[in-house]
């Protein structure tokens, strides 16, 4: 098992619920991919350096999580197609 760090941005115009559901989400394909959440750190509404489709503020959130080396090709993948997460990396924090 890796350790890994992913961090995304959600759509800032997402109600409340809608932005705890999109975390949720992120959770629920580690978990679910054998991986295991060990920190969730919710930076909030920050502004963007620079406008992503027209939008100039979003919800950031950074997680660390363990799993197996093909969990990060599957998240990213998941994350590539949902419509509420704007921007997201993944980056193995085991490698120094």
């Amino acid at each position: 098992m890796s350790k890994y760090e992913v961090m995304f941005i959600v759509d800032a115009d997402l109600e409340e619920d809608q932005k705890e559901g999109a975390v949720n989400f992120v959770k629920d394909v580690i978990t679910g991919a054998a991986g295991e959440v060990e920190k969730v750190d919710i930076w909030g509404m920050r502004k963007l350096a620079y406008p992503i489709q027209k939008k100039n503020e979003g919800f950031y959130t950074v997680m660390e999580f363990t799993g197996p080396p093909d969990l990060p090709k599957e998240l990213d993948r998941r994350l590539k197609i949902s419509d509420n997460i704007v921007r997201h990396i993944i980056v193995n924090i085991d490698a120094k």
